[in-house]
């Protein structure tokens, strides 16, 4: 049964189910429902685990760190600098192989200081080492904290789950929460092969020298690499417990027979789905992509869906000053490796929790339509009126 619940009350409902035994935060906005809901779990004693309200967002992730270090399932949660603060933190748990679940309630980075969603926090530390998914709903966010739990035990590796700050974290929506025997059929308790152990002596994280660190730093490539397989499996598995699915890494829509393709990421895709069908309704030959999994970059699952298109536009809520879009630059080397000459285009919207509307998508397709020569980055709906200082 559904139930009409917030975006964050539904993300700690999630977290609930997966019987953390830790979970340590420090509160930022738009995160801080989530972490209020568990500590209120704890305080009621409806949820079994360790709270532990930290003095800082660095100190969060070193607390589940060492949780997980230990053997115990864990849980944090944070956003833009907060997230940034956490930096070295989240290279060290990823280096360890460490399964630790985080969601990030995606927010943009300062300055100028501002508190609502884009994408420029978690595309900051695309690099450390985390799985990172991107959600379109508050229902896929539940149900991609449970799978998140399984693929980062599986693979020993950490994962993120991010979800857009307040058009998710804060906007109510019908959802429906797992009943708790059916996740512990799905997500097996916790047990960590490598925790540490005093009967055991060993090190974890210790130190290594030129002769081995590059070994440590391919093992953990090779790991990332093997997780899209791991990815597709649980979603697929996922699906056959709850009859709900993602697609896994990419999810296409009206794909095949389109012309013009627009690459998205978490919940714009809602409303790019709603233009798409009003364009095709209109004669126009388009489709759209959302890009699930980040990390590890899901090169061949993109061309596999993307082989068809004549044009290629990518329309993303963060980018790289002086490059341009983030995405963008990942996806026209992947189709240049694969021999593809597909036209694709980076057009930046949406930044500092800015409306990406029906009519700017519209534009945004209809332009790439007509064949209009790709570029760097282009930003939508740009504000040339705005102030360009800080």
């Amino acid at each position: 049964m559904k139930s009409l619940l917030e975006g964050s009350r539904a993300v700690a409902e999630a977290v609930h189910l997966c019987r953390p035994q830790v979970i340590a935060a420090y509160p930022i906005t738009p995160q801080t429902h989530i972490i209020e809901h568990l500590a209120q779990f704890v305080a009621d004693g409806d949820l079994s685990a360790m709270f532990i309200n930290a003095e800082s967002e660095f100190g969060a992730a070193s607390i589940v760190l060492g949780a997980v270090a230990s053997g115990a399932r864990a849980f944090t949660a944070s956003a833009s600098q907060g997230l940034l603060l956490m930096t070295e933190v989240l290279y060290n748990i990823a280096g360890m192989r460490l399964p630790v679940v985080m969601v990030c309630a995606n927010r943009a980075v300062g300055a100028p200081i501002n508190i609502f969603s884009d994408h420029q926090d978690s595309m900051s530390v695309r690099d450390a080492g985390w799985i990172q998914l991107y959600v379109e709903s508050n229902q896929e966010a539940v149900d991609t904290v449970i799978q998140a739990y399984r693929i980062a035990e599986a693979c020993e590796l950490p994962v993120m789950v991010c979800m857009d700050g307040f058009f998710l974290t804060h906007t109510f929506e019908p959802v429906e929460i797992p009943q708790q025997t059916a996740v512990d059929e799905f997500l097996p308790p916790f047990h960590f092969a490598r925790a540490l152990d005093p009967s055991r002596p060993m090190t974890l994280g210790g130190g290594s020298e030129p002769d081995n660190y590059l070994e440590y730093r391919a093992g953990q490539h090779r790991a990332m690499e093997q997780a899209r397989d791991v990815i597709e499996a649980i979603d697929a598995d996922f699906s056959d417990h709850f009859a709900r699915g993602y697609g896994g890494l990419v999810d296409p829509y009206r794909v095949a027979g389109a012309e013009t393709v627009t690459v998205t990421l978490g919940s714009t895709m809602g409303a790019v789905r709603d233009v798409v069908d009003t364009l095709r309704e209109n004669g126009m030959a388009v489709g759209a992509l959302r890009l699930r999994c980040f990390r590890p970059f899901p090169a061949q699952a993109l061309i596999h869906c993307l082989a068809g298109a004549k044009r290629i536009v990518v329309l993303e809520k963060a980018f790289s000053a002086g490059a341009g879009g983030i995405v963008t630059g990942e996806l026209r080397a992947a189709l240049h490796q694969a021999g593809l000459a597909t036209p694709v285009e980076g057009v930046i919207g949406g930044l500092g929790g800015r409306d990406l509307t029906p009519a700017v998508i519209e534009a945004i397709f209809r332009r790439a339509a007509t064949g209009a020569s790709s570029v760097a980055c282009r930003f939508a709906d740009l504000n040339s009126d705005a102030a360009p200082s800080t």
